[in-house]
Order: structure tokens, then sequence, then C-alpha cells
């Protein structure tokens, strides 16, 4: 049979787990910033929460995104996006009358398509943070470092209705006339079984 298309089908996930290696700077938190592709030239931000620089510089946070659209068109956007990973400090010191505004420590850029080429379409790095100038400050000192996971997945129902589209009616031995008795019920559980997990 043809290829089939459905909507909704594709689920992103961006988890930021830690930092290590920080200058650590007086009176200030770290955050992450990612940056997505939302299409049309036009991208998303998302920020972690911010953390004291003197803590142990864990977030362990998940962002789960669904791409909607067909399977086709979702897949082909993501093998071409990335995500961009900021790591941004911000000073917590009293300032009258005015907003801190954050400074980018380094950056580094992941490319979806190498979660498609992973195990399973899931990625665990420490991904090296680039500085703004690409200069380290001490030579010796290691560079920033931020631990992320990346995981692409087709959502549940996706997956039974493109099983159901799959099978000929004669694979599981139980047809008769064009009929698939214990198919149907099986289908029905399973769909039955998504929703609640929903």
């Amino acid at each position: 049979m043809g290829y089939q298309s459905y909507s909704s089908s594709i689920s992103c996930e961006i988890r930021i787990i830690g930092a290590k290696n920080i200058d650590l700077k007086p009176q200030g938190e770290v955050f992450v910033r990612c940056y997505l592709s939302a299409g049309n030239n036009k991208r998303v931000q998302i920020n972690t929460q911010q953390i004291p620089t003197k803590s142990d510089l864990i977030w362990n946070k998940t962002f789960s995104l669904d791409c909607s659209g067909s399977d086709e068109d979702s897949i082909s956007l993501l093998k071409q996006g990335s995500v961009v990973f900021e790591l941004r400090w911000r000073s917590t010191a009293p300032f009258i009358g005015r907003i801190n505004g954050s400074k980018l420590l380094g950056r580094a850029e992941i490319p979806w398509k190498n979660v498609f080429l992973s195990p399973n379409m899931e990625i665990e790095n420490w991904v090296v943070m680039i500085p703004k100038d690409n200069k380290w400050v001490d030579e010796d000192a290691k560079p920033a470092a931020v631990q992320i996971g990346m995981k692409i997945q087709e959502s549940a129902l996706a997956s039974i209705k493109r099983r159901k589209n799959d099978r000929k009616w004669d694979e599981c031995g139980c047809c008769t006339d064009g009929m698939c008795s214990s198919c149907v019920d099986y289908d029905m559980f399973a769909i039955g079984a998504a929703f609640e997990a929903l």
C-alpha cells in the first residue's frame, strides 16, 4: 500500500539536564535559552528557570512539542531545522528602576537531523558552549558545557493508524469474508489505551 499522511503525528522533546565548567560570577543566576524553528523563517524562544551560580547547576527540565501537518511535511521540516542552545547569565544585584538583562556565556546548535540518524531517534550529550567571540577567557580552563537530550517519536494514535492501514486482511489468520474480528477488537483496545494515556 502507498504511504499515508496523518496530522500531528510527530512529537519532539528537548531536555535541559544540567551545566558544568561555568565561570561562577558573584550574585548571579544562569539559565538556558532555546530557539526552535517554527517555519516561515520564524522561531520560538523557550527559557529554563534561572538557578543560582552557586547551586548544583541542574535543571532537569523537559519541553515537549507536537509538530502539526502530515508526517512527510513534519519530518522534512525537522530534518532541515535545528535547535540553538544559549547559556546565559543574569546578575541578581539590585538596580533601582532597571530590569537586568542577561549576558550570553556561550551557544551551540544541534541539527534535528542528528536525532533522526541516532539509535531510537534520541540523543543525550554534553554540548560545549562556544563563547560569542569564539575566544575562551582562560585557555587552561575547561569550556562551559550543557547536558541536553533530544528525542523524536511518533504519537501512539498515528502509529496505530499506520499499522492498521499497512496490514493486509489475511495476515492475522482470523479473517473471513473480508472481516477481521479480533484485529478490530485489538485496534479499538489500542486506540482506547492511547486516549487514556493522553
